[in-house]
């Protein structure tokens, strides 16, 4: 398992004030450490399409 995890990066994401900023979390989609699915489930937004 890689860490951050899901869960840290939730609870890091959700806190007041933010540790992680939306860009953060897209980046571990970008290193495996979460899927795009659970970048929504975090964010509530879709994972934005990589830009080539």
């Amino acid at each position: 398992m890689k860490f951050p995890d899901y869960d840290a990066i939730k609870d890091w994401y959700n806190t007041t004030p933010k540790l992680w900023t939306i860009d953060m979390v897209a980046e571990a989609v970008k290193c495996g450490n979460i899927t795009a699915d659970q970048y929504k489930e975090i964010t509530g937004e879709d994972y934005p399409a990589p830009k080539s």
